[in-house]
């Protein structure tokens, strides 16, 4: 980019930032939330509700894996998602697929909580629950890369990891009141529950969709996308392969600790303690609920802690908390105690998740050209998801299964993503001092000069 367009480009963040930064973070904020709120729901039930409505016929354990195989029928679309959306997103603008996918994820949401069961109409009620996971999934796959860059090229250089912390301060959000919404549902006679109580929180998501439309529909474009004009790709996924593939697999590998570690700790562990402990889920849902408050007031200071000392060390400090949190993880649910347990949840969750969660948005927005940001943030943040969230709790119980009750498989294998994540962070590097205009600096500079 010529030094004129990047004068205009930051002129043009200087300039938006002062105007619309609120409306930007609320914007992100908004669709951040409507995608986690859904799947932290989604998660939930797979444990507890669908392997009883839409897979009553089989035996208990083949169930709960089928149930979590529906889980991660979703995640098969989110690549797809995201290349799509992102190559609308890099060509024609930021809003208006991020629009879109608010419509498609909440819509899709609603729909799950007026699905009949197995009981009604047999195994068209499966058919109905995949086709509406796979239509969300593909809506979830263009939504983290345009939330992000809503949020962060509105941000100027200094600022964007708190910035882009706001904007994933909806995933807590999401946790916390899909979370207490379930927990309360719960409360429920088990056959009323099961009959239409495990509905209301899915068809919440209905009045949470109307408010975020609204938000996105008064947000102006971001000026580092306007600033760009020049530097359109006919086909930004190819230019992605081109000259971004190895940030592309750098962030796709980095993710993999935050999206195995949830999965584990929080979607396996419900089932976990629920069939083999003979525990009652409540008590991992009101952890997790306390671990979503606590996580929402820090990652802001993530985000800004981040800005000061760069990306890396936030990241990889978060990894090594959920490595070593994680091998303690089962045996202090095994001692059934609700304050130690609520403990373990923060420590791994809010503090473990959160060091990298708050930061990934402007961590992998810095590897990538404007022209092929959302894609390649989208492809990243999916891609991750796709190959460590989507198997992680079906793979979990498979080996529980296997090894005769014991959780310990589970945890190496949580515990191998993190040193895969910890390698790939180690030799990414360290953009959070450039401009997000200079894609030369961002695409050209070696590893070891910039983190040097």
């Amino acid at each position: 980019m010529s030094s004129s367009n990047t004068e205009q480009a930051v002129n043009a963040v200087d300039t938006t930032t002062k105007s619309s930064p609120r409306k930007a973070v609320g914007a992100a904020f908004a669709g951040a939330f409507i995608e986690w709120y859904d799947f932290y729901l989604y998660g939930t039930a797979a444990a507890l509700v669908f392997p009883k409505i839409f897979f009553p016929e089989a035996d208990p354990t083949v169930a709960l894996l089928q149930s979590f195989g529906s889980f991660a029928a979703g995640f098969l679309m989110r690549p797809l998602g995201a290349v799509v959306f992102g190559h609308f997103g890099d060509k024609l603008g930021r809003k208006k697929m991020l629009i879109i996918t608010v419509l498609m994820i909440g819509i899709c949401t609603f729909g799950i909580g007026l699905l009949p069961g197995y009981a009604q109409i047999g195994a068209w009620s499966v058919a109905l629950l995949l086709l509406a996971r796979l239509i969300q999934g593909f809506g979830i796959g263009g939504e983290f890369g345009g939330g992000s860059l809503i949020a962060l090229e509105n941000a100027p250089v200094g600022k964007r990891g708190l910035m882009g912390s706001f904007h994933q301060m909806g995933t807590p959000a999401g946790l916390l009141v899909s979370t207490g919404v379930f927990s309360l549902v719960q409360m429920l006679p088990e056959d009323e529950f099961l009959s239409w109580g495990w509905r209301i929180p899915f068809l919440l998501s209905g009045l949470f969709v109307i408010a975020a439309f609204a938000i996105r529909r008064a947000l102006p474009e971001t000026p580092a996308f306007e600033a760009d004009k020049d530097e359109v790709r006919s086909v930004p996924f190819f230019a992605l392969l081109r000259e971004g593939r190895k940030n592309l697999l750098l962030g796709i590998g980095a993710r993999m600790a935050d999206a195995v570690t949830y999965n584990i700790i929080n979607v396996f562990a419900i089932s976990f303690v629920t069939t083999y402990l003979g525990m009652p889920s409540s008590m991992i849902l009101v952890g997790f609920t306390i671990s979503a408050a606590v996580q929402m007031f820090l990652l802001p200071f993530f985000g800004m802690w981040s800005d000061k000392i760069g990306r890396r060390p936030v990241y990889l400090t978060g990894i090594a908390i959920c490595g070593v949190g994680g091998l303690f993880y089962f045996p202090v649910l095994q001692l059934g105690q609700p304050i130690t347990t609520w403990l373990v949840i923060v420590l791994v969750h809010a503090l473990g998740t959160g060091m990298m969660f708050s930061i990934q948005g402007a961590f992998f927005a810095e590897m990538f050209g404007t022209r092929m940001r959302y894609t390649g943030l989208g492809v990243v943040y999916q891609g991750s998801a796709l190959l460590g969230g989507a198997p992680t709790p079906a793979i979990a119980v498979a080996l529980v299964s296997v090894f005769s009750g014991s959780y310990w498989p589970a945890v190496a294998y949580l515990v191998l993503m993190c040193v895969i994540s910890g390698v790939c962070v180690w030799f990414a590097s360290e953009n959070s001092k450039l401009e997000l205009s200079d894609t030369e600096g961002i695409l050209g500079q070696p590893a070891e000069q910039v983190r040097n």
